[in-house]
């Protein structure tokens, strides 16, 4: 059989099944309680065994909402069909800058190289745990985080049979042959957590585990099959454990599960944590594919077929769901909904949008009918072919019929408009979204693009920045050899970033028609004297020169700045690309501060006292006017906490500003945040994916237009009000600062102003702190507005959630939606508002 049909019999689906309450005996262990109510899983797992499974369809793991059919300007992939993944047969240079021993400790792992054999036959558990474990990395239960220890583990193609649990250390992309997916084959004796367990319980530990859930950062899996059918159906069967923070990613991974009735498979099991994206999966047979509880996540272009359940959601703040394809299965979505309490929760909210659901009989069923929020629910272009009930309850109440029909758009939930004041509960259709055109494929979906890997390139067609003259050890400045080599090279060659820091002192432009990859999330840092001046701020990274159009693709990357840089623009943005998604990024992350080589440590920046040279940047990411984007899986981060170290000291540090977006579109910010996470030592878990902690604004959106955004999450910075913002900034009218009014003590999460065509489809805005204090959480007075939208701006917005704030949405800097009217859990939801 020749590689292509291989890989399209490995993207074409067979069946999906889950896994359930045997897994929650497993080994003995205690589960941990969190916010979710979770204590109370024992007695809320529903028996969902329905009819008998049927034939599989088939589905490519490219399915709904996929786009990477771009051709490069250097022209299409020259790989022949036998060559291996370019990322095999690269040379591998790399360092981890700031590892004590930094020319010893190796990054990148081929498994085979530790004695994994990858025949289907021998078990290579073993070899595989030590190509993940070596160099002393983050785990064991005694290591909260740590970026000295990063790693890609590497699988050629073939067959790995497992027999426990490969443990997913801190810091690692596990990466299969993206050409030729390879296998994990569970054993029949297969005995463990997951075939991948990406925070394992600790035996005898009281329902702990290696991390602290909602700090669980930095982690990606990708090109897989993951093969579950040799374990017995009865037997609880995981294919991954995902308990995840930001900066994490599924992606191209098919799960394999038993096709027979009653089996007890699931694909992913996720008990709690703070996402997070994943995408491009297909899931077969099975119990359950998903089985999920997590406060907030984005998922984008997922298939299941032949599942007794498609996607069980066990509790959540909020979920957005784009591109989900359910064929043949019981039940499409199942919601365990109800609780409005902190001590009980259950799922928040559920925002699906372009679904289509076959031969289901129940596309979305909720635990307990709802008469007033408890559980909000928004959809928007379900098409339903042969599914009798759209959404239902458990006991078999209908509150909406399906058939063969597409739903426009349908909310459950509360509604406002403009600036009134008054909420309106609703379990109906609504008003369909306007949508910009330049937003949507060819078949009116909102598009998506995947992450891509250029597995039709072969070797010859990558540059590698460290034999070029880079020398990336987080000292040298490399800002001329790096500026060279994007000259020469763009159009040209990928451009593949070596592991490493790449320190910067001036400004580095990265031109037109760039394709760049990097390697374990390599950084580039910007320092030094130019961007030392608050009051004169330069660009660190330029991505296209103003008024430029072609491509740019930028791939597990990360920028950071070395402190102090308070006039640091991170990353600016001036592409425009010809063609959707052109322009973007995929896995790429800001992160300023918290981490070793920013000189924005505890040692320098602790909690208190609070020192004015902590500034870590004065804009992390700015699209400019003439620019379009397409931004997945991008986290815009200041950090709160030390990475090193114990994992957990606060720090504070300051961020003037997260986000500003200029752009007149199209622009996708598909699973995005500028957040600040939430410490360890407190009463709540706060679990996000978003831009954080940045002094003035989080997100602000100025003479914008055509822009998607789902989901997005943010939070407030933990010292505020002191001081009180903008300080220690200062408003930029040249910048389109958003004023405070009096009682806003904390920065803006979302501001909207005189702009159009934005559709927020999903949205977590937290404001945990009152300098530092957690008293304001009992009555929501942690901040008094977060979102705000002026009357000039033509915006929906979809399945806000908020924690912490009094006002959850604002129009003109006034109060409109109360929070306390809109409980539903520990956060407030609201379902809807239109202008």
């Amino acid at each position: 059989m020749d590689i292509l049909k291989l890989r399209y019999l490995l993207y074409f689906c067979a069946c999906f099944f889950a896994v359930t309450y045997a897994l929650m005996n497993l080994s003995g262990h205690n589960w941990r309680k969190t916010p979710s109510g979770f204590s109370k899983f024992m007695h809320s797992i529903q028996d969902r065994l329905g009819k008998p499974q049927q034939q599989p369809v088939s589905a490519p793991i490219s399915g709904p909402a996929a786009h990477n059919s771009y051709v490069s300007p250097m022209g299409p992939g020259t790989a022949k069909p036998e060559d291996p993944f370019w990322m095999e047969s690269i040379r591998h240079q790399g360092i981890s800058a700031f590892n004590p021993d930094p020319s010893s400790y190796q990054v990148f792992r081929n498994v085979k190289d530790f004695g994994a054999v990858g025949d289907g036959v021998a078990d290579d558990t073993e070899a595989i745990n030590a190509a993940m474990s070596m160099g002393g990395r983050c785990g064991g239960g005694n290591c909260e985080s740590s970026t000295l220890t990063p790693a890609i583990v590497y699988f050629p193609r073939g067959t790995y049979k497992v027999s426990s649990p490969i443990i997913a250390y801190y810091y690692t992309q596990i990466i299969g042959d993206a050409r030729q997916l390879p296998t994990l084959l569970a054993a029949s004796n297969f005995s463990g957590m997951a075939v991948i367990d990406a925070d394992p319980y600790i035996p005898g530990g009281g329902g702990a585990q290696w991390y602290i859930n909602q700090n669980n950062f930095f982690r990606s899996v990708r090109n897989f099959v993951i093969d579950l059918r040799r374990m017995p159906d009865f037997t609880t069967a995981t294919g991954i454990h995902w308990q995840v923070s930001q900066a994490t990613s599924l992606m191209n991974i098919v799960f394999q599960m038993s096709p027979r009735k009653g089996n007890n498979h699931q694909g992913i099991w996720m008990e709690n944590g703070s996402g997070g994206y994943m995408g491009d999966l297909v899931f077969n047979g099975g119990k359950f594919g998903m089985w999920v509880g997590n406060q907030q996540f984005t998922v984008r272009n997922v298939t299941i077929n032949n599942a007794d359940t498609a996607i069980y959601a066990m509790w959540n703040w909020g979920w957005t769901f784009q591109g989900v394809e359910i064929n043949n299965c019981q039940v499409g979505f199942d919601l365990k909904t109800g609780g409005l309490t902190q001590d009980d929760q259950t799922v928040g909210g559920e925002a699906i949008i372009d679904a289509v659901v076959t031969n289901t009989p129940i596309f979305l069923r909720s635990s307990v009918a709802s008469r007033s929020l408890a559980g909000s629910i928004v959809l928007n272009n379900i098409q339903l072919n042969n599914v009798p009930v759209a959404v239902g309850v458990l006991d078999g109440e209908v509150a909406l019929r399906g058939g063969t029909t597409t739903i426009h758009s349908w909310a459950q939930g509360n509604v406002y408009s403009g600036s009134n004041s008054r909420l309106s509960f609703t379990q109906n259709h609504i008003a369909t979204p306007l949508k910009a055109s330049s937003l949507l494929d060819e078949s009116g979906r909102i598009f998506g693009r995947t992450h891509p890997q250029y597995e039709d390139y072969s070797v010859d067609q990558f540059v590698s920045v460290k034999t070029l003259g880079a020398r990336g050890d987080g000292y040298t400045d490399d800002t001329n050899a790096l500026q060279t080599i994007f000259d020469q090279y763009a159009g040209r060659k990928i451009i593949f970033f070596d592991a490493g820091t790449y320190y910067i002192t001036n400004t580095l432009t990265i031109p037109a028609n760039t394709q760049m990859v990097g390697e374990a999330w390599s950084v580039i840092m910007g320092g030094g004297p130019v961007f030392a001046d608050q009051s004169n701020p330069r660009v660190m990274v330029r991505v296209g020169e103003p008024g430029s159009s072609g491509i740019v693709e930028i791939t597990d990357m990360l920028f950071a700045t070395r402190g102090p840089a308070p006039g640091a623009i991170v990353v600016e943005w001036n592409i425009n690309s010809p063609v959707q998604g052109g322009a973007g990024m995929w896995d790429t992350h800001i992160r300023l501060a918290g981490a070793a080589g920013t000189n924005l440590e505890v040692a320098q920046c602790p909690k208190t006292p609070i020192s004015n040279d902590c500034f870590a940047a004065f804009l992390a990411l700015h699209l400019t006017s003439q620019s379009n984007a397409y931004l997945e899986g991008t986290w815009v981060w200041l950090a709160d906490h030390d990475l090193d170290g114990d994992g957990s000291s606060q720090i504070t540090v300051y961020s003037g500003r997260g986000v500003l977006s200029e752009s007149a579109g199209p622009v996708w910010l598909i699973g995005t945040g500028c957040k600040s996470q939430m410490s360890l030592k407190l009463t709540v878990s706060a679990h996000s994916m978003s831009a954080e902690h940045h002094t003035i604004y989080q997100y602000n959106f100025v003479n914008a237009k055509d822009h998607y955004i789902g989901l997005a999450q943010t939070e407030s910075p933990y010292y505020q009000p002191t001081p009180v913002p903008p300080a220690p900034s200062t408003l930029e009218a040249r910048w389109h600062d958003p004023t405070f009014p009096a009682g806003q003590l904390s920065a803006w999460a979302i501001n909207v102003q005189s702009s159009s065509n934005i559709l927020i489809f999903g949205a977590g805005l937290y404001s945990f702190f009152y300098n530092y204090a957690q008293d304001c959480l009992k009555d929501s007075t942690c901040q008094n507005q977060v979102l705000n939208i002026d009357t000039e701006s033509s915006i929906s917005v979809y399945s806000l959630a908020t924690v912490g704030v009094t006002h959850m949405l604002s129009v003109n800097q006034r109060g409109i939606v109360l929070s306390n009217t809109n409980k539903n859990g520990f956060q407030s939801t609201m379902s809807v508002w239109t202008p």
